[in-house]
């Protein structure tokens, strides 16, 4: 017995959908962290001034605590 159907074609390749622009993520800034920040470039330039005077203890320490601890904390807070 022969059928009354004809044989499917093949269909055409749908194109594929553009791929999604990846956001970059946005930093948020609050006044808080603006503060803190603000903070860190004071201490880094009590930092430069004290070691400018010839402090050699004070001022190494002014400028760690004010480079690798406010400006990070001041980027990352919330």
């Amino acid at each position: 017995m022969k059928s009354d159907r004809k044989p499917n074609k093949p269909q055409p390749a749908r194109p594929k959908p553009a791929p999604k622009k990846q956001l970059r993520p946005m930093i948020s800034l609050s006044r808080k962290n603006y503060a803190i920040m603000g903070a860190g470039i004071a201490t880094i330039a009590a930092g430069f001034i004290t070691l400018a005077s010839g402090s050699i203890t004070l001022a190494p320490i002014l400028l760690v605590l004010g480079y690798c601890v406010l400006i990070p904390v001041g980027l990352l807070v919330k």
